[in-house]
Order: C-alpha cells, then sequence, then structure tokens
C-alpha cells in the first residue's frame, strides 16, 4: 500500500534536500565546525544516489589514489572521495544483470558526469557496488592525468552557507554551472545534435525556423555519439479526438522525438528478426536469456537532448520560498504536482483555471511524461511486447534562457524515487544525469511556422513537417505518406510497424489482436508497471493522471 499525502511528501522532500550543515540547530547545540568528525557523502538507500554537503577528503586525488594502490582502502571508498574533492556527479546506480549469467544477481555501475562505466554483478548489493568501483577505476584514473597537477584541496572551497529562516529551491540545491565542466558527455551530445540538425536544415532552409524547440535521442557506442531521432515542435492538437488513430494529439518535441526514436526501434526489430545474419548482426538488440525478450546490446546507451525546459513541474520558479509553515510551501507543492496540456497550455492538476468539462484533447506535459518514461522505458507498451524497457542516461537541457534546472531534477527523479520497489521483475526508476550544455539553436520569431513541427530519425530519406494543432502533416512537407495527411508518427502508423515485427517475430497471438487498444492491454507488465505509477503520483499527492478516452486507440490494428 502507498503511503504519504499531499502534505507529507512535501515536508519529507524539504527535509531530505536541505543540506545537513545547512538546516537550523537546537539553541543548546553548537554548530557544526571543520574540527569536528563527519562523513564524506551520504548514500540514499534505494536510489544509488550520493549527495554531497559533508566535508570533503583534506587530501589531494594523487595521494588519495596512492592510499588505494597501497590497499588501505577499497574502490567505493576511493571513487566517493573523488567525486567530493573533484566536484563531479557521482551516481551508483543499480541496472539490469547481463542477460547470460543465471541464478538471482545484482547489478550496478558507476555513472560519472553522466557517463556510465562497466556494470559489476555480485551475490549481495554490497558486493555488487564494489564490483562497479573496481571496474571503473581502471578507466577513471587514467582520464584524471591530463588533469592540471595542482588539484583544488578541500580548504579552498567555500565553507557552507550559514543557516537561514527560510529556504528557496536555490539554497536547497547549490548551483553548478553544469555547461562549464570538462565532462566530454555535456559537449560532444550537444556537438552531435547542432550537426544533424544543421545538416537537415541546409537540406530545407525553408524550415529553419522550426529548429528552436530541438529534442534529440543520443546513442552512445564505443565509436562515439549518434543523433537516432529528433523532433522539434510546441502544440497539442486543436482537433477532437481521432478514431481512426491518423491525427498527432501531442507534437512537443520530446514527445515527436521519441515517437520518432520508436520508429528506430521498430526498424532495428526488424533487422534482428530478419532471415538476412548480417542485417540481425547490425541491429543494436540482443537476446536475453533472463527475460527472453531483446534487449539493447552491452556498450550501448541512449541519451536525450532537448533545446528548451520541459514545460511542467519542470519549470517551477526557482526562487519560490519553502518555509513549511508558510503559504508559498503550498505554492510550490503545487507546482510540482502532473500538469495537464491543452493546445500548448500548460495546467496544474490542481488548477481551476482549466476547464475539466471542455472536450477539448488532454495531455500530459512534457516533464510528466518524463518522469513517466524514466519509469516504464521510452519504448511504450506495444514495443514491450519484444524488448525490454529502454531509459535514457541522462537527460541535457541546452535552453539558453535556462540558468536553474533543480525543478527538473525534483520532477523527473524525486517524485518516483521510492516506486522501483513496487514494480514488476526489469521496471525501475531510472535517474538520469541531468545538467545544462550549450545550446543547438536559438527561437525563431517567424510566426508563420510557429505551429509547425519536424520529426526524423536515422534511416528516414527525408524529413517530415507536421502542424501542430491539426495534427497532420503540411502539403509542403518533403516527406508525405499520402494524400490524406497522416503522419508517419501518428498510432495508425506505429501499429502498422507492430503488425510487420509481430509477424517477422511469429507472435500470432499478437496478430490476432483485434484493436491498437487490444495490443497494447495485452502487455501486462508494462500495463502493471503504469498502474503502480499512477497510483504512487496519486497517493503521494501529485494529482491523478488524466484517463484517456477509450475511443482514441479503438482502431483495427
Amino acid at each position: 500500500m502507498f503511503q504519504g499525502s499531499r502534505g507529507a511528501s512535501f515536508a519529507q522532500m524539504l527535509m531530505k534536500n536541505i543540506p545537513e550543515t545547512s538546516r537550523r540547530t537546537e539553541p543548546s547545540k553548537p554548530a557544526a565546525t571543520s574540527n569536528q568528525p563527519s562523513k564524506y557523502t551520504s548514500y540514499k538507500q534505494g536510489t544509488g544516489s550520493y549527495k554531497n554537503g559533508y566535508a570533503k577528503p583534506t587530501a589531494s586525488p594523487k595521494t588519495l589514489i596512492e592510499i588505494y594502490k597501497k590497499g588501505e582502502t577499497n574502490a567505493i571508498s576511493l571513487i566517493h572521495q573523488l567525486a567530493q574533492v573533484l566536484q563531479f556527479h557521482l551516481e551508483m546506480k543499480e541496472t539490469v544483470t547481463p542477460g547470460n549469467l543465471p541464478g538471482l544477481y545484482f547489478a550496478f555501475c558507476v555513472v560519472i558526469d553522466g557517463f556510465e562505466y562497466k556494470t559489476g554483478v555480485g551475490i549481495t548489493k554490497k558486493k555488487a557496488r564494489l564490483k562497479a568501483a573496481q571496474l571503473a577505476l581502471p578507466d577513471l584514473l587514467p582520464t584524471l592525468d591530463c588533469l592540471k597537477s595542482d588539484f583544488p584541496k578541500a580548504a579552498d572551497v567555500p565553507p557552507p552557507l550559514p543557516a537561514k529562516e527560510e529556504y528557496s529551491i536555490s539554497d536547497l540545491y547549490p548551483c553548478k554551472a553544469d555547461h562549464e565542466r570538462t565532462s566530454p558527455l555535456n559537449h560532444r551530445i550537444p556537438n552531435a545534435v547542432k550537426d544533424q540538425l544543421t545538416k537537415l536544415m541546409n537540406s530545407h532552409p525553408e524550415f529553419t525556423a522550426c529548429a528552436g524547440t530541438a529534442a534529440a535521442f543520443i546513442m552512445q557506442t564505443s565509436g562515439g555519439y549518434d543523433v537516432v531521432a529528433l523532433g522539434t515542435g510546441n502544440f497539442n492538437t486543436k482537433e477532437s479526438t481521432s478514431l481512426s488513430g491518423r491525427v498527432v494529439h501531442d507534437s512537443h518535441a520530446v514527445v515527436t522525438a521519441r515517437r520518432s526514436l520508436m520508429r528506430f526501434l521498430y526498424r532495428h526489430l526488424l533487422m534482428f528478426f530478419s532471415k538476412t545474419a548480417n542485417l540481425t548482426e547490425k541491429s543494436i538488440f540482443q537476446r536475453s536469456s533472463s527475460s527472453g525478450l531483446l534487449t539493447l546490446k552491452s556498450g550501448i546507451s541512449l541519451h536525450l537532448y532537448v533545446n528548451q525546459l520541459p514545460k511542467g513541474a519542470a519549470q517551477i520558479p526557482s526562487k519560490l520560498r519553502l518555509n513549511p509553515l508558510s503559504i508559498s510551501a503550498w505554492q510550490v507543492n503545487n507546482e510540482i504536482s502532473l500538469h495537464l496540456s491543452v493546445e500548448g497550455k500548460v495546467f496544474s492538476a490542481f488548477s481551476s483555471a482549466y476547464d475539466h468539462s471542455a472536450s477539448k484533447v488532454v495531455s500530459m506535459s512534457t516533464t510528466d511524461k518524463l518522469t513517466q518514461w524514466q519509469v516504464l522505458g521510452y519504448q511504450g507498451a506495444l514495443l514491450s511486447h519484444f524488448i525490454e524497457p529502454v531509459y535514457v542516461q541522462s537527460i541535457l537541457i541546452g535552453d539558453a534562457c535556462c540558468t536553474d534546472i533543480r525543478g527538473m531534477k525534483i520532477s523527473v527523479s524525486q517524485r518516483v524515487e521510492g516506486v522501483t520497489s513496487l514494480l514488476p521483475m526489469f521496471y525501475c526508476m531510472m535517474r538520469p544525469h541531468i545538467s545544462l550544455v550549450p545550446s543547438v539553436a536559438t527561437n525563431s520569431t517567424d510566426g508563420r511556422q510557429f505551429t509547425y513541427g519536424i520529426n526524423w530519425s536515422e534511416g528516414d530519406g527525408s524529413l517530415e513537417v507536421v502542424d501542430g494543432l491539426e495534427g497532420k502533416t503540411i502539403e509542403e512537407s518533403p516527406f508525405k505518406s499520402g494524400t490524406a495527411l497522416a503522419s508517419r508518427l501518428c498510432k495508425a502508423a506505429m501499429s502498422h510497424r507492430f503488425k510487420l515485427v509481430a509477424k517477422e517475430a511469429q507472435r500470432p497471438e499478437l496478430l490476432a489482436a483485434s484493436s491498437y487498444s487490444e495490443a497494447k492491454m495485452m502487455a501486462k507488465a508494462y500495463q502493471e508497471a503504469k498502474n503502480v505509477l499512477k497510483a504512487y503520483l496519486l497517493q503521494q499527492g501529485y494529482g491523478a493522471w488524466p484517463v484517456k478516452v477509450s475511443v482514441s486507440d479503438n482502431f483495427s490494428v
């Protein structure tokens, strides 16, 4: 049973994120000083995330490494201490065990500034974490040699701010200029997106004004970073719910990019199930012996880039005061609730400004969809018949007007950080690395293309342009699927690809589904995970996920 209420969940979140050195103490107790012993890092059980805010090691990185090599400390201690001294984002992430391992094992991997290292396994979580750290160090330590020898020491770091009577979002999350960090991921991914976007826009300069809202999925392999799906857009359709599945109801950039990613995944499933060995080998998928489903090949990971801070709870004002006794506490709690998107406008799930009786198409905000996908996976219900959940390891925000991503971190990670233990096997709350990076495009003021959005995925011959308010392809689009102008991203098109893969995979039970809705409901584990997530968000006080109009998915597959 889920526990918690709207007020309780906010109070827990508030106390959890105030650094220990900043919380108010009893008058009779002296404040902590640098001479008092304290821990290096605090580990949050269940999330695999380490939070800074404790005393840092006084030794230099070189000394810490020498101590480790002498066997006087273990790999986990060293990697935590390096994170403190060098100020990089460290995460010990629980992941899925490799498919060729029999029996019950736990699996963890070290993630540093969004870069994921080799997976360590063990019969206990403690042993798996240790193995992950041991596997990460041989790859990590050589990269430190290129840094300056005079590393910053703990004494060079400013002391923590004194406790205040009230706290703001900025107080709870010390600001870091993430886009200025030396992590290769934070520079190589935006460069890859910019190169692909420039290539597409050079081919069709008449749609350059659409580029400002860009979102893209990037696949990381040993060969580098490649953009595999891209989308732009900022609107929901003004049309009523389509009964044929041929209207795209949500054309926001991230949603468009995600549906383009699904097309990319379908393409590689067809390659895997083909009778041609060469195509099967080129597929990004491999068979998992533990689940019987397909999973991404070892060494492949996905990242998401967005050129605008997503609409919804991610845009919580950074300077709202968080004194739990003030009325602003309710305002903040309302800001981090679920949000609804209607014709490009966003409303809190608790807002009285939205007319719930109106017969308009309603979807969840982009932020809430990201929250959902980091739990259920980006593949959706239909693809989950064939593959294990697909998650992104990092979300990079290139919004030139954005200086604060704390709302994004709260919304995508903290709101659902306790849900993993309630989910069916192979599903989890995948906490992404979130940071600011350089922007790849500027927003246009061209009103003529204000409602347009483009989509593209690897393997496409050309881009498609969709009018977000109409939910259909425009006449001038370089790619058109037919005279009806139905987008290649619409549900009917996805249903067609689903049937092709089901046929190649020899899954007659899926081909027997009478409707798009029935095929989705047959994905039992996915639907169970979805119901758990919705119930968890409701019980935690973030609001109810809107019920989709059932007739919209009842067309024949």
